[in-house]
C-alpha cells in the first residue's frame, strides 16, 4: 500500500507542473522536487509531517483556480487516482508532554491550488505520529461544510448506512493514518486540526520526545508574498520529578515559565520554508538512584467509573552500575510458513545479536515450532563464544516449514528447562504471527504454574509480527508473565524492535516487585494482575482505581540483580494539572481489553467502549465515524427557520443532524485463525470490508423497492423525494458486497419517472 501511495505521489508532483502562477508572481512554477533515489522510493514520497493531497481522477481538473492557463485539454483518466500535496499557508504545533507520554495538536491550513475553480476533488489527509502514535481525532473546517471524526459503540455503528471505501480512511502504515474529505472546490482554504498521543523513549534517564514535523519543498507556497508563520508551544509536566534539565532540542525554543515539575516554551516565526527537520526535545532528571511516586486525581464527570484513579511510577535513575541479573534464556520461534521471508530473516537476526550481548555466566537455548517442535540443545547452553557460535549455524539452517501452529507444547519445553533455576532471571520470548484456538487454556495453564513457581519464577516476554496472531493473547500471556509485550505489522521494523524487547528485558534491575498496599487493601483494584519488573531502558507505570481513602504511605518492596532485597518508599501526590484519565487511558484501555477477551465478560467490554468514546481512543469495541455539518442547515437552524419538532412522526431523521460516514475498523482484532491455518503471510491481510448481509440491509433500508423498466433486475431505486449521492452509493455496496452476477445494463436514478 506504501509502494501505491508513493507512486501515486510522484504521479501527483509530475501533473502539478501543468500548474501556471501568473506573470506578477515570483516563482513561475510549481516548486520542484529533488530527484528520489533509485532505491527507498515508498520511503521518499510518505509523509513525515502532516500532509494534504487532492486526489485527482481527472487531469484535464488540474491547473490553477485563480489564474487559468488554457492548456491543451489532457484526455484519460489517472487510475488509480494521482495524488498532489497541497500547498500549507500556516502551522500551529502544540505538545503537551504529561510524564513519558505526550498529547500532540496540530493546526494547519491548505489551499486546493491545484484544480480548477469550476470543479472539485476529494482531498486526502495524511497524519504521521512518533513512537506508539495513537490517533485521537481530525477536525476539519471548510466554507460551507465542516467535517470531524468520533467513536461510536459496535451497536451503534451497525446503524450507519454510508460506509467509506478502506482507502477513504484508516492505517496506511501503523503509524500514518488516512481520512478522505469528499468533494472540496479548486481555490478552497482548507483548515485542520489534528490530534494524537505517543510516547516518549527514555534512556539512561533522559525523556526524548520526537514528533513527525519535516515538511518537503513542494508544500512550500510559491508565492512568496504569502505569510508563512510557523510556531511550536511546548509544555511539560512531569509529574511530581523535580530538578529536570533541559538537554536539547530541534528548534530555537524560548522558555516562557518554569515551577519546579513543569515549564513550557514557545517557537513563533515568519519563514520562508516550512520546518525541514522533526521536531525533537529532551530533558533528564537529576536522580542516579531509583525513586518513584503515585499520582492520585478524582475521576471527571463525564467518567463511567466514579472510582478515583491511581497512578504509580518507577524510575531507574541514571546510575549504570546498578547490576543486572544473571539470565537464563530460551528463545521460542515460529517457523510456520507464513514466516517465511523478512519475518523468519529478520527473527534470526535479532535473536543472533540478542545471544551475543549475553555474558558468560548467562545461559540460553533455542526452540522452533510449527506443527512440530525443534530443539537447538536438550538442556540449557552456557553463553560461551563456541556456543553462541553453534547456536547461530543452527538456526541459519533453520527455514519456514507447512503444518499447523502449536504454541503450547513448546511454552511448556520452554518452562520446564527454566522450573528449576536458581540465582538467575529466567526468560521465555515467544515470537509468533500466528493464532491457535487454545489461547484461553494456555493463559490459564501458565498462570496456575508460575503462581506456584515462588520467587524469579520464569517470565515470558511476546512478540507478534503482522494482524493474524492475536496480539491480546500475547499481552495476556506477557502480563501473566510478568514480561513484556510488543507487535510489529510493518515487517521493516521486525528486526529493530524485536532487539528493543530483549535490549529491555536484558537490562532489568529490579524484579518481584510488589506494593504493600496492593495486597491488603481491597478497595484497590489494580488493571495489571502481575506487575512487570523495572528495566534500566524504561519507566514502569501502574495504573488502577480505588475507592475510599488512599493509604498515607506506600512502598514498593523488590529484588535487586545481586539477589539483595530492595525497599523504596513512594511520595504521594495528588494530581492537579495533569488531566490522569488521558493519560492512562490507551494503558487502561489495552489492558482491560485483554482481560475481556480472556474472561470473555460483557461488561468489561462495555467499560472499554464508554472509556474509548470518552477519551477518543481507538479500541476493538468502538468504530469511528466522519461526521459532516452543513454550515447553511446551522444557519437557519440558529435563525429558527426550520425546526424539527419530536412530536412529527413523519419526520424519522433530523435534517440537520451531521451525516455519519462509518470507517473500516482500526483495530488489530483478535487473532485470525483461518489464515493462520492457510499460513497467510503477514503483509497480505485483507481491509477489513463489512459484512455483506450488514450492507445489503444498510443498503437497502430507504428502498422503496420500484423496478427500472430496462434492467432484468431489481434495482434499490430511491425516489425523488430522497434522491441524493447516497443512491448511487447504495448500488455499488449492494453490487460490491454481494457480487451480483446478470445483465445490468443501467441502473438509471429516476427523478420523477420509472427509471426513464
Amino acid at each position: 500500500m506504501a509502494e501505491d501511495f508513493a507512486k501515486a505521489v510522484e504521479d501527483g508532483l509530475k501533473l502539478a507542473k501543468r500548474i501556471y502562477l501568473g506573470k506578477d508572481k515570483a516563482v513561475m512554477t510549481a516548486p520542484k522536487p529533488p530527484s528520489p533515489p533509485v532505491q527507498g522510493l515508498a520511503d521518499y514520497y510518505l509523509p513525515s509531517a502532516p500532509m494534504v493531497y487532492a486526489v485527482i481522477s481527472d487531469p484535464g481538473f488540474v491547473d490553477n483556480p485563480d489564474f487559468p492557463s488554457y492548456q491543451p485539454h489532457v484526455y484519460g483518466r489517472c487510475d488509480p487516482p494521482a495524488l498532489i500535496p497541497l500547498q500549507m499557508s500556516g502551522v500551529d504545533l502544540e505538545v503537551n508532554c504529561y510524564g513519558d507520554t505526550a498529547f500532540v495538536q496540530i493546526s494547519g491550513k491548505w489551499r486546493v491550488h491545484c484544480v480548477m475553480g469550476s470543479h472539485s476533488c476529494d482531498c486526502r489527509i495524511a497524519v504521521p505520529m512518533g513512537n506508539q502514535g495513537s490517533i485521537l481525532g481530525v477536525e476539519v473546517d471548510l466554507p460551507k461544510k465542516s467535517y470531524s471524526t468520533e467513536l461510536v459503540g459496535l451497536e451503534e455503528s451497525k446503524c450507519i448506512e454510508k460506509i467509506a471505501r478502506p482507502q477513504d480512511g484508516g492505517f496506511m502504515k501503523p503509524h500514518i493514518f488516512m481520512l478522505t474529505i469528499p468533494q472540496v472546490d479548486g481555490g478552497t482554504n482548507i483548515s485542520i486540526k489534528l490530534r494524537w498521543s505517543q510516547k516518549l523513549l527514555y534512556n539512561d534517564g533522559q525523556f526524548t520526545l520526537t514528533v513527525p514535523f519535516s515538511f518537503p519543498e513542494y508544500v512550500t507556497p510559491a508565492v512568496r508574498k504569502i505569510s508563512k508563520k510557523e510556531k511550536i508551544q511546548l509544555n511539560v509536566n512531569s509529574g511530581i520529578v523535580t530538578g529536570i534539565l533541559c538537554k536539547a532540542t530541534s528548534h530555537p525554543l524560548k522558555e516562557t515559565k518554569r515551577h519546579a515539575e513543569k515549564f513550557s516554551f514557545l517557537y513563533e516565526s515568519e519563514v520562508l520554508t516550512w520546518s525541514k527537520t522533526d521536531f525533537s526535545f529532551s530533558y533528564s532528571v537529576s536522580s542516579s538512584n531509583m525513586f518513584g511516586g503515585v499520582l492520585l486525581q478524582s475521576p471527571p464527570l463525564y467518567d463511567h467509573d466514579q472510582r478515583d484513579m491511581f497512578c504509580v511510577y518507577l524510575l531507574p535513575g541514571s546510575q549504570k552500575s546498578t547490576e543486572v541479573f544473571k539470565k537464563e534464556v530460551v528463545f521460542v520461534i515460529d517457523i510456520t510458513d507464513s514466516m517465511q521471508g523478512r519475518p523468519l530473516e529478520a527473527t534470526k537476526n535479532a535473536i543472533s545479536s540478542a545471544m551475543s550481548k549475553l555474558g558468560p555466566e548467562d545461559s540460553f537455548n533455542i526452540i522452533t515450532f510449527s506443527s512440530e517442535t525443534s530443539l537447538f540443545s536438550t538442556s540449557m547452553e552456557l553463553a560461551s563464544k563456541e556456543a553462541i557460535r553453534r547456536a547461530t549455524t543452527w538456526l541459519s539452517t533453520k527455514s519456514t516449514v507447512e503444518g499447523s501452529t502449536c504454541i503450547s507444547i513448546p511454552l511448556e519445553h520452554a518452562y520446564e528447562m527454566l522450573s528449576n533455576t536458581s540465582g538467575s532471571l529466567p526468560m521465555i520470548f515467544l515470537i509468533t504471527d500466528g493464532a491457535v484456538e487454545d489461547e484461553r487454556n494456555i493463559c490459564d495453564q501458565m498462570k496456575k504454574r508460575l503462581k506456584n513457581s515462588g520467587l524469579l519464577c520464569p517470565r515470558i516476554h511476546t512478540f507478534g509480527i503482522g494482524s493474524f496472531c492475536n496480539h491480546y493473547f500475547l499481552r495476556m500471556l506477557a502480563m501473566i508473565g510478568r514480561g513484556e509485550f510488543d507487535a510489529v505489522c510493518d515487517l521493516d521494523l521486525i528486526d529493530n524492535r524485536i532487539q528493543k524487547l530483549f535490549s529491555n528485558a536484558f537490562s532489568t534491575v529490579l524484579a518481584d516487585i510488589t506494593v504493600d498496599a496492593f495486597n491488603d487493601h481491597e478497595q484497590i483494584e489494580v488493571y495489571s494482575s502481575c506487575i512487570p519488573d523495572l528495566s534500566f531502558e524504561s519507566p514502569l507505570t501502574i495504573c488502577g482505581r480505588y475507592e475510599g481513602s488512599f493509604p498515607d504511605t506506600l512502598k514498593a518492596k523488590g529484588i535487586l540483580g545481586d539477589l539483595s532485597s530492595f525497599v523504596m518508599d513512594l511520595k504521594i501526590v495528588r494530581a492537579k494539572d495533569i488531566p490522569l484519565d488521558r493519560v492512562l487511558s490507551r494503558q487502561e484501555i489495552d489492558l482491560l481489553t485483554a482481560q475481556a477477551w480472556l474472561s470473555e465478560n460483557k461488561q468489561l467490554e462495555q467499560k472499554v467502549a464508554q472509556l474509548s468514546k470518552v477519551t477518543c481512543n481507538i479500541s476493538e469495541y468502538t468504530r469511528m465515524v466522519l461526521l459532516e455539518k452543513n454550515k447553511i442547515d446551522k444557519a437557519i437552524e440558529s435563525s429558527g427557520a426550520q425546526k424539527v419538532k419530536k412530536s412529527d412522526p413523519h419526520k424519522i431523521k433530523d435534517p440537520l443532524a451531521p451525516r455519519k460516514t462509518l470507517l473500516q475498523s482500526l483495530s488489530v482484532g483478535f487473532g485470525d485463525l483461518t489464515a493462520t491455518a492457510k499460513n497467510i503471510r503477514p503483509g497480505f491481510e485483507q481491509p477489513k470490508l463489512p459484512d455483506a448481509a450488514e450492507v445489503f440491509l444498510k443498503a437497502t433500508s430507504n428502498c422503496c423497492g420500484r423496478m427500472c423498466n430496462r434492467c432484468c433486475c431489481m434495482c434499490c431505486i430511491q425516489c425523488c423525494s430522497k434522491m441524493n449521492d447516497q443512491c448511487a452509493i447504495v448500488l455499488t455496496q449492494i453490487f460490491t458486497a454481494l457480487a451480483f452476477i446478470g445483465c445490468i445494463e443501467c441502473c438509471t436514478l429516476c427523478c420523477g419517472q420509472d427509471g426513464q
